[in-house]
């Protein structure tokens, strides 16, 4: 049971080339295709963190896989959309920015501190879901308008800068809360 997670997490990295393949297929329904890969990766997220919890199944390797997974179903299905021209090429700039900066920050959270990163903040899980349904519409109604295209993906983007700035509320939390320990005097021992 502890490792289903981490092989769920690999099927989600697999079926990331499945899914641009089919995006960029000739014919009429590739795109709906598309958006049943794309759709079947969110389940299978969303299933291992379920399964993880549940049994107490995480692991290091499952820490690494699913965010891993996670961010290279989100920027591939962005970059699609971007080369078939529905939004600019900034939306995937700025995210692929985000993305790094949160893992960035983690890391350096986790070696200075040693502490767990905190699970997805309810921003997070809201930008997460606002993404997989901006994007699936714009797979599903490629006819869409490119400002109504947009002002959705702005949407989309501006909560997972939200999600960024959050989550470094949180480190910031952390590291304030290990230097306080650090500086606490030790009992019986002169201070002042």
């Amino acid at each position: 049971m502890r490792s289903i997670p981490n092989i769920l997490s690999i099927f989600r990295i697999c079926l990331t080339p499945v899914f641009i393949v089919t995006y960029f297929l000739d014919g009429l329904d590739t795109r709906k295709y598309a958006l049943l890969v794309y759709a079947l990766a969110s389940f299978t997220d969303f299933l291992d963190g379920f399964l993880a919890r549940r049994f107490q199944a995480s692991s290091k390797l499952g820490k690494f896989l699913d965010p891993f997974a996670d961010k290279l179903m989100t920027v591939s299905a962005l970059v699609c959309i971007t080369i078939d021209g529905l939004i600019p090429v900034w939306a995937v700039i700025v995210t692929v920015v985000k993305e790094v900066m949160m893992a960035t920050g983690g890391l350096i959270v986790r070696r200075k501190t040693g502490a767990e990163i905190p699970p997805s903040n309810l921003i997070g899980k809201t930008s997460t879901v606002v993404f997989f349904l901006v994007c699936a519409a714009l797979m599903l109604f490629g006819s869409i308008e490119r400002r109504f295209a947009v002002i959705m993906i702005s949407a989309a983007v501006a909560l997972t800068i939200a999600a960024l700035i959050s989550y470094f509320v949180t480190y910031i939390n952390i590291m304030k809360n290990l230097n306080n320990k650090q500086q606490e005097p030790i009992e019986g021992l002169p201070h002042g």
